[in-house]
C-alpha cells in the first residue's frame, strides 16, 4: 500500500512517531490541508501542504508568517492568529523526500468558515477584522516582509497583460470576447489611477492581506462572533484599495464570480454601506487625506482588475485559472464586468462618486 504523502512529514513532527487520527480539510483551495489528532491526548494540530504551484518560494510565507507572529505577540493587541508549530528541525516548514514544503498551526477547535455572508452583521465583522489587522501592523516595519506573489495587485499590470493577450489571441476567442475587452480597454483610466496611487507618496504602503474574504475569516460555532483572520501567505505591503476592494467585490452582490445570472447581479446599498463604514471606521486614524477622498475607487479598482485577470487567462487559452468548460473564464469576465458597471451606476447615483 502507498505510504500517505503526510507520514514523512508527520514524522518529522513528533519523533518518535504517535498514534493520530488524519481528517482532511477540505475548504481550503490553494493548498492541502489535514486535521492531525494525537489518539492518546485528543490534542490537536493543522498539517498543511504548500501549493508550489502558486507559492514559488515557500520559505518566504513562512518566514513572513513569523515574523507577525512575533510582532503580534510583542505587543498588546486583540488580534489573535494561529500559533505555528515548529518541526524537529526547529523550523516552522519541512522540506520532504519528494521536495514538497509542510508546515503545521494550532488547530482552533469549534470554528467555522462562511463562504457567503448572509447578512450586514457578518459583512460588517468582517470587514472589522481585516482592518484590525492591518491596523494591528501600524507599526511593523513592512520591509521585513517578503514578497510572496509579485505584481499580484498590480492593476497597471493587469491591464498590459490583457493588451498583449488580444494580439496573440485566436482569432475565435477575440470574436467571443471582442465586446467585453472593448469594455475594459475604454476604463484605462483605472489602470492611470493605480499608478498614481503607488507614485504618489499620498498614499501609504500597509501590511496588507491581500485575500481579503470571508472563506479566510474563523467565526465560532456558536456565539457566531470572529475568532481570528487565517490564511496569511499573501500578506505583503500593499495599498488601502486591496483588502477593502476585495470585501467590496465578494460580499456587495449575492452572485459569486462564477454566477451565469448576469441579470441577478446587483450591489446591495447596505452591504456596501456597512463594509465601508466598518473598513473606514477603524483605520479612521490612519487613512490619509487622499485615501479618505478616493475610498470609493476601492471596489472598482479590484472588479477590473479581477475582469482584467479573468478575460486574459481565457484570450491565452486558461493557463492559469482552473475551468470546468471552455467559456468558464469568459463568463467569469462578463460576471466581473457587469459587476463594475453596476457598482458604477450605484456610485454615481449613492455617493455622487465618478471615476
Amino acid at each position: 500500500m502507498k505510504e500517505p504523502s503526510y507520514k514523512e512529514a508527520l514524522e518529522a513532527f513528533a519523533n518518535p512517531f504517535q498514534e493520530f487520527s488524519v481528517e482532511q480539510v477540505t475548504n481550503g483551495l490553494i493548498n492541502q490541508s489535514y486535521k492531525i489528532t494525537n489518539r492518546n491526548t485528543r490534542n490537536s494540530f493543522l498539517l498543511q501542504q504548500i501549493n508550489e504551484d502558486v507559492f514559488k518560494e515557500p520559505e518566504k510565507i513562512q518566514q513572513n508568517y513569523e515574523s507577525l507572529w512575533k510582532y503580534i505577540n510583542s505587543k498588546k493587541t486583540s488580534l489573535r492568529i494561529p500559533e505555528p508549530k515548529f518541526f524537529i528541525n526547529k523550523r516552522t516548514w519541512y522540506v520532504d523526500q519528494n521536495k514538497r514544503y509542510w508546515r503545521i498551526f494550532e488547530f482552533l477547535e469549534n470554528t467555522k468558515t462562511l463562504t457567503v455572508a448572509e447578512n450586514i452583521k457578518e459583512a460588517g465583522a468582517v470587514a472589522e477584522t481585516f482592518a484590525i489587522f492591518t491596523a494591528c501592523f501600524s507599526d511593523f516595519n513592512i520591509e521585513k516582509l517578503q514578497i510572496t506573489i509579485p505584481d499580484f495587485h498590480n492593476v497597471s499590470l493587469r491591464f498590459k497583460q490583457l493588451k498583449q493577450a488580444i494580439k496573440t489571441a485566436s482569432a475565435e476567442r477575440l470574436a467571443k470576447s471582442k465586446v467585453l475587452f472593448e469594455k475594459l480597454l475604454q476604463r484605462e483610466r483605472y489602470a492611470k489611477l493605480y499608478e498614481i496611487f503607488t507614485i504618489s507618496g499620498e498614499f501609504r504602503k500597509r501590511i496588507i492581506h491581500h485575500d481579503a474574504k470571508i472563506s479566510n475569516v474563523l467565526f465560532d460555532k456558536r456565539s457566531g462572533k470572529v475568532v481570528c483572520p487565517v490564511d496569511f501567505d499573501t500578506v505583503m505591503p500593499g495599498y488601502f484599495f486591496s483588502d477593502l476592494g476585495d470585501m467590496i467585490r465578494t460580499m456587495t452582490c449575492k452572485e459569486n464570480e462564477t454566477s451565469t445570472n448576469f441579470d441577478k447581479i446587483l450591489i446591495r446599498k447596505e452591504f456596501y454601506d456597512i463594509i465601508v463604514s466598518a473598513y473606514s471606521g477603524i483605520l479612521k486614524d490612519q487613512l490619509t487625506a487622499s485615501e479618505n477622498k478616493y475610498i470609493h475607487t476601492a471596489g472598482l479598482l479590484m472588479i477590473y482588475m479581477q475582469a482584467l485577470r479573468f478575460l486574459t487567462d481565457y484570450l491565452q487559452n486558461d493557463r492559469y485559472y482552473q475551468v470546468s468548460y471552455k467559456e468558464h473564464n469568459h463568463d467569469r469576465a462578463l460576471n466581473q464586468t457587469v459587476l463594475l458597471e453596476k457598482l458604477e451606476v450605484f456610485l454615481s447615483e449613492n455617493y455622487n462618486f465618478i471615476c
